[in-house]
């Protein structure tokens, strides 16, 4: 314990590192701030059911996750950096089948630059239809996505107050992106994932103190209990890695020859992060989204309640099915396009590098693809275990109105570890470059 105090205040000795840090508190509360100024022109005296709705589970509380409760005070960062997770994915799916972008991704830092600058665009599009669609969504109160008739938070529904607060949240999407990248340059740490561990982790005191006043001590204590469960299990999968080794031979550049040497290509178990749960929850509720819009009687009544029967709560096996199935699908797509094994052979034959005991060439991209293959199937599981496991646990002791807003549970506490984790790697190798003592052992 006396050794992790000294560790902290380490921190503040380095003067580079304090004002690191404490720049990206002041953007943290800066976002926070945020989110409790409501965009122009609604009814505030809608937002209280609106939050209510949103306590209950389904998109809503999905939507709400990630703008840190903005989203239910359609506050100026109601939409949170969803359109920027969005655009990023995309611009990844897209590197796989357009070659101008993976040239870029090529170029370095040049390249580096044209594709964050179409992730911008992109970006500013995804926001535009996101707010619009907001604003047609809650015009009748959550038009479609309930049935408990909450009143209208654009009482006023006009071109001019539509267009005032598309306007509102787009460039609240568009500070946001600014607040992150300007953390990542200036501060410590990835600035678009401290906003997105901001927002989750804000959630967690609400939640426990939920469980305190509806279910009791005990019920805090359990649920306590299987969050620390979580961390444990999560940091220890999250730091596990399969190290590949790597010999380079020796090579004449120029008019010197360069002495070989040993290396390792560090495969992780979770080599998606929290993508494919990201991926599975928005295909998930998809047809949420879609069942709004049938009739409310005949068979669109009985496409809606079989969606609500099935694919809302923690209770039903098909949700829980579709949703594990999901995320295993989505974790093996997602290493595979972050991860080619084809492009990673080739590089290693470039650089003169050969796995000891395989073949340059084809036979390395078999064995990369056969390890990389054999190592995502329990990381992908681990991913539905962490995101199904705790809303399983929590439906037999807790009631549905509590329920609700666990449903997300899992993701949240993947989301702050792996932050946490990452940006104490930063931390922790700019105080060894200081000499001092570190917090990674």
């Amino acid at each position: 314990m006396i050794s992790v105090l000294r560790n902290i205040g380490n921190i503040w000795k380095v003067s580079d590192l304090r004002n690191k840090i404490l720049f990206v508190i002041a953007m943290i509360v800066v976002y926070r701030l945020g989110t409790f100024i409501p965009a122009p022109g609604i009814n505030y005296a809608a937002l209280r059911p609106l939050q209510d709705q949103a306590e209950e589970g389904g998109v809503l509380a999905f939507l709400r996750l990630f703008s840190g409760g903005a989203l239910t005070q359609f506050a100026i960062f109601a939409l949170g950096v969803i359109p920027y997770i969005t655009a990023s994915i995309i611009m990844q799916v897209l590197a796989v089948v357009v070659p101008r972008i993976e040239q870029w991704q090529q170029q370095g830092a040049v390249g580096q630059r044209k594709i964050n600058q179409w992730t911008r665009y992109i970006t500013i599009g995804i926001a535009i239809v996101q707010s619009t669609s907001l604003a047609f969504l809650f015009n009748n109160g959550g038009g479609g996505l309930t049935s408990t008739g909450i009143p209208d938070l654009l009482p006023t529904f006009t071109v001019g107050r539509v267009a005032i607060v598309v306007l509102t949240l787009t460039a609240g999407t568009a500070v946001l992106m600014w607040m992150g990248e300007l953390i990542t340059q200036k501060g410590i740490g990835n600035g678009i994932s401290l906003i997105i561990f901001a927002a989750v982790v804000s959630a967690l005191p609400a939640q426990l103190s939920s469980v305190r006043t509806q279910s009791g001590w005990g019920a805090l204590t359990g649920v306590s209990g299987m969050y620390l469960l979580l961390l444990v299990a999560i940091v220890f999968v999250e730091q596990g890695q399969r190290r590949i080794p790597v010999q380079f031979a020796k090579r004449v550049v120029g008019r010197r020859m360069t002495s070989g040497g040993s290396t390792y290509i560090p495969l992780k178990v979770n080599q998606s992060g929290v993508i494919p749960i990201i991926f599975a929850s928005s295909v998930l509720y998809l047809p949420q989204l879609v069942v709004v819009a049938f009739p409310s009687s005949g068979w669109g009544a009985s496409m809606q309640r079989w969606v609500n029967d099935n694919l809302l709560s923690a209770r039903d096996p098909v949700y829980l099915i579709v949703f594990g199935l999901l995320i295993i699908g989505f974790a093996y797509f997602y290493t595979a396009i972050t991860f080619d094994p084809v492009k990673q052979a080739d590089t290693l034959r470039k650089q003169g590098g050969f796995i000891p005991g395989i073949r340059p060439g084809p036979q390395t991209e078999r064995y990369l693809a056969r390890i990389l293959s054999r190592i995502t199937l329990p990381g992908a599981l681990f991913l539905a275990i962490v995101a199904l496991i705790p809303a399983v646990v929590l439906a037999q002791f807790l009631p549905d109105e509590t329920l609700g807003i666990f449903g997300f549970t899992g993701i949240s506490i993947l989301i702050a570890v792996g932050v946490s984790l990452e940006t104490m790697k930063q931390i922790d190798s700019q105080l060894m470059m200081r000499n001092y003592e570190g917090f990674l052992k």
